[in-house]
């Protein structure tokens, strides 16, 4: 009997990033179960498929536990364990927080904060039972640095960072891994989805996004705690350390703030 191949799961996989990273799995012999609140996931699933994946899709809002037991449900119908979870999912928001509609600064947090953490309680708990998986959550430089007109988005990575360490110390004698993919500002729809393309970050040459899912998934299969992913980047984490973040803020603010300046 041939072997299964073993199955992930990608969230945020209908563009950007997490396609990328889903693609990556395919190539790697994983099955995928991949997520997105879009009906392109349904293109990207089928764009998948060609390689040879099994490849189920689900257009569900991770920023909602229902969204989020929905993919859940769907995988667990597959009657496979999940050998990696790629928690990809996030959202930004510009404009100075004050200026920001609530409901969308709440959004970002329930998506790259509670929709994130209810899923990994999730899978990760059904992975330590089984002894064994692998945890790919992608965090971002921007949580190093207090993000003026940037505020909330980056508060949540600030989270998930810290987060993606104090969980891969719980989980050191499991058998599960959890790595923490930082990336910079990356060539994605995300600048034109957080209303930030009239910032100079938003025009700015960005990483390309394959490159980025390369390093995370790399570095998830090799089990490393974090990976930075670019050496401008990298520079910038290391800098972020020894700032004070006064400064940190004012320099951040140079680079998000929308034309126009001040309201």
């Amino acid at each position: 009997m041939a072997q299964a191949r073993p199955l992930a799961i990608v969230t945020g996989a209908s563009t950007g990033i997490g396609y990328d990273l889903a693609l990556l799995c395919a190539e790697n012999g994983f099955d995928l179960v991949v997520a997105a609140d879009e009906p392109g996931i349904a293109t990207a699933a089928e764009a998948l498929r060609s390689l040879g994946a099994q490849v189920e899709a689900v257009e569900a809002d991770l920023a909602t536990l229902d969204g989020v037991d929905q993919l859940y449900a769907a995988a667990h119908r597959l009657g496979r364990p999940v050998d990696a979870l790629l928690a990809n999912a996030g959202r930004g928001l510009g404009a100075g927080f004050l200026d920001q509609d609530f409901a969308r600064a709440r959004h970002v947090v329930d998506t790259n904060v509670t929709g994130t953490i209810y899923l990994i309680h999730r899978i990760g708990t059904d992975m330590r039972a089984r002894g064994e998986g692998r945890i790919l959550i992608t965090g971002s430089i921007a949580g190093f640095m207090p993000g003026a007109f940037q505020a909330v988005y980056n508060g949540t990575k600030a989270f998930i960072d810290s987060f993606s360490w104090a969980l891969r110390n719980e989980l050191k004698d499991t058998g599960v891994t959890v790595t923490c993919l930082m990336p910079g500002p990356t060539q994605t729809d995300f600048f034109a989805r957080a209303d930030m393309t009239d910032t100079p970050v938003g025009r700015q040459q960005k990483d390309d996004a394959a490159m980025v899912a390369r390093a995370g998934f790399d570095a998830m299969m090799a089990g490393e705690g974090q990976v930075v992913a670019g050496w401008k980047n990298k520079a910038q984490a290391l800098m972020a350390h020894v700032t004070p973040a006064g400064t940190l803020a004012e320099m951040h603010r140079k680079m998000a703030e929308p034309d126009g300046g001040d309201r």
